[in-house]
């Protein structure tokens, strides 16, 4: 972890630029790198576009945000143009000293973690915290889902997504890319997508569009249930086989009970997981602590 910055306006240096194409090109150039398909790496190259991030999250002075994956430090700079003190979690050892040099003079504290398995509560310790992000795609869902479980200092979210990924983030019921983290993240947060990124503002360019999805952190989750983690286990159950109804779907977990649970829930047996929201999802495990077994 490299020595922590003090936080406050009146110790913060000025932004110069945004990194551009060129600038990204010469900063890879000069360092030797190339970006890394193993660790899901597109880099970030248009002032705008990063601009417009920071702005779309609602980013002001001296707001602690964290950034996951800054790479090269292209939003990073963009935070740090709004007057945020921003704490980086990166995980590749050959960026970290670019990252370094990019901010140097900047309230910017360059972490060295991985995002999947980082102790949240000893890194972010004067809450609240936003998380601002261009994730990489090939973590994007698992790190949301565990900084949002795990991390209650971190209050809203603004992360760049895989376009299909970002959709399903967000989905309402009876959509067709809604599923078991779309139910999952409804029942600690509301999630919407707010914009979308084409994939020429990227080095190297991705196949797909990207997509800018907010999250906001409920003051207390969506449903009141006995056993969280049982809720959980209904909801994957429920998506594990979506062509099957919930009669079928929720013999995994719930047995010869399935058809009395349904029941005493209200739900039809021939229902699909897609048609029910959390509501429905909490009237289940409501359900399912009553029946006997």
């Amino acid at each position: 972890m490299a020595g922590r910055k003090p936080l406050g306006g009146a110790l913060r240096g000025k932004v110069s630029e945004l990194l551009t194409p060129a600038s990204i090109q010469s900063l890879l150039a000069q360092h030797g790198l190339r970006p890394s398909r193993a660790l899901g790496q597109n880099f970030l190259c248009d002032p705008n576009t990063a601009r417009r991030i920071v702005r779309l999250a609602g980013v002001t002075a001296d707001e602690r945000v964290v950034e996951v994956g800054p790479g090269l430090g292209s939003l990073t700079l963009a935070l740090c143009e709004a007057g945020a003190n921003v704490t980086a979690v990166e995980l590749d050892q050959y960026l970290r000293p670019v990252l370094s040099t990019v901010t140097r003079g900047l309230n910017v504290d360059v972490v060295a973690g991985d995002a999947l398995d980082i102790d949240w509560s000893a890194l972010l310790t004067e809450p609240p915290y936003s998380m601002v992000a261009n994730l990489p795609y090939n973590i994007a869902t698992p790190m949301l889902m565990r900084a949002v479980e795990i991390a209650p200092m971190i209050d809203r979210y603004l992360v760049m997504v895989q376009r299909e990924v970002g959709e399903r983030l967000a989905a309402p019921p009876g959509s067709r890319v809604y599923g078991a983290v779309s139910v999952r993240l409804a029942y600690w947060c509301e999630a919407k997508v707010v914009g979308i990124v084409p994939p020429t503002v990227f080095i190297p360019r991705p196949n797909v569009e990207s997509a800018l999805v907010q999250v906001i952190r409920r003051p207390s989750p969506a449903v009141d249930v006995p056993d969280r983690q049982r809720l959980f286990a209904l909801i994957h159950a429920g998506f594990a086989t979506r062509r099957k109804s919930l009669r079928q779907s929720l013999r995994s977990v719930l047995g010869a009970r399935t058809d009395a649970v349904l029941s005493e829930a209200s739900i039809a047996p021939m229902s699909r997981a897609e048609a029910l929201g959390i509501d429905e999802f909490a009237a289940l495990a409501l359900a399912d602590a009553v029946v006997p077994q």
